[in-house]
C-alpha cells in the first residue's frame, strides 16, 4: 500500500529564528521548501512568481521579515519593501498558484495604551516604522488573498538560535557587574519552537483565516524576563555566578524607536481553535535554555 503524497509547504524566512524551528517541527505527512533571503529575496516579485511556479506549495509560512525596529526608524524603506512589499509579493505569487497563506506579524501594531490583553479585532495604532510597515503588509495580504489567508500576530520570540533577548541577557550577565533592564514595558515572551509548532496545527485547518495571535501563557516585563533568564541559567549551569539586575524606567533607556508599554496580546480565540494552550512562558524559557551547551 502506497503512502499519501506529503503537503508541500514553503517557507520564507527560513533562516531566521521561526524559519530554522519551523523546519525542526516539521509534522508527519509535510515537506518543506525552506527558502532563505538568497534563495527567495521576497522584494522580488519576479523571483517570487518563478519559485512559487516550480514549486507549487500548497501552503507558504512568510516568516520573512525586516526586524530591526531601532534601524527600521533610520531607513524606513528597507522596512516597506521587506515587511509591506515583500508580504505582498508572496501573497500575490501564492493566490496566483494556489497556495494557502499563513503570515507572521507584530503586536507591534498595537500602541500598548490598552488597559487589558489586545484581542484580534482591536483597534491597530503602530508606534514607528516597523509596527507601521507590519500592518500595511498584513492589509495587503488580506487584500490579495481576499480574507482568506491567516494572519499571526506574535511577541517577543527567541530560540536556541540567532539574536534574541534571551542571549542578549546571558552575554551581559557573563561580561557585566550589574545589568538594567526595562521594568515598565509588558508583554509576554514566545518561544519560536512552540509558536512553530502552532502555525503547523494552522496549516493543517486552512479554514482558519483572519487575525490570529499566538504567544506562550503569562505575563511579564523585561526586568521579570531577565531575573527569570539568571535564574534559571544558573541552574543549569550556564552560568557560573549572578549579578544585580536591576530594574529601569523606559525613559532612562532611549532608543530610536519608541515601544509599546503593553504588549499582551489576547490569545483565547486561537487557543480554542487549535485546541491547544502553550505553557507559561517560564517553562518554555527553562526548555529553550536546557539546549544550550554548557561550558
Amino acid at each position: 500500500m502506497t503512502s499519501p503524497p506529503l503537503r508541500t509547504a514553503l517557507v520564507t524566512g527560513a533562516g531566521g529564528q521561526l524559519g530554522l524551528e519551523l523546519q525542526a517541527a516539521v509534522p508527519e505527512g509535510w515537506r518543506v521548501i525552506p527558502c532563505d533571503h538568497r534563495t527567495l529575496d521576497v522584494t522580488n516579485d519576479a523571483q517570487a512568481h518563478s519559485v512559487f511556479e516550480r514549486e507549487r506549495p500548497r501552503v507558504v509560512i512568510n516568516a520573512a521579515a525586516y526586524t530591526a525596529v531601532d534601524a527600521a526608524e533610520s531607513e524606513p524603506e528597507r522596512a516597506v519593501a521587506v515587511n509591506v512589499r515583500g508580504a505582498a509579493n508572496v501573497a500575490q505569487a501564492a493566490w496566483e498558484t494556489g497556495a494557502h497563506v499563513i503570515h507572521l506579524s507584530t503586536d507591534f501594531v498595537f500602541d500598548g495604551r490598552q488597559a487589558r490583553p489586545y484581542a484580534p479585532g482591536d483597534s491597530t495604532n503602530p508606534l514607528g516604522v516597523y509596527g507601521r510597515s507590519k500592518l500595511e503588509g498584513e492589509r495587503e495580504v488580506a487584500r490579495i488573498s481576499e480574507g482568506s489567508a491567516a494572519i499571526v500576530r506574535s511577541a517577543w520570540i527567541y530560540s536556541a538560535r540567532g539574536k534574541n533577548f534571551v542571549f542578549t541577557m546571558l552575554r551581559l550577565m557573563r561580561e557585566k557587574e550589574s545589568v538594567d533592564v526595562v521594568a515598565d514595558q509588558v508583554g509576554t515572551p514566545t518561544w519560536a519552537r512552540g509558536l512553530a509548532e502552532a502555525i503547523w496545527a494552522m496549516a493543517a485547518r486552512p479554514e482558519l483565516r483572519g487575525v490570529h495571535h499566538w504567544t506562550d501563557a503569562g505575563v511579564g516585563s523585561w526586568y521579570d524576563v531577565a531575573v527569570a533568564i539568571q535564574e534559571e541559567a544558573v541552574a543549569l549551569g550556564l552560568l557560573d555566578r549572578t549579578v544585580p539586575v536591576r530594574p529601569i524606567r523606559t525613559v532612562d533607556y532611549t532608543t530610536p524607536a519608541t515601544r509599546p508599554p503593553y504588549s499582551v496580546l489576547d490569545k483565547t480565540s486561537t487557543w480554542t481553535a487549535l485546541g491547544r494552550t502553550p505553557p507559561h512562558w517560564r517553562v518554555n524559557l527553562r526548555l529553550m535554555l536546557q539546549r544550550l551547551p554548557r561550558g
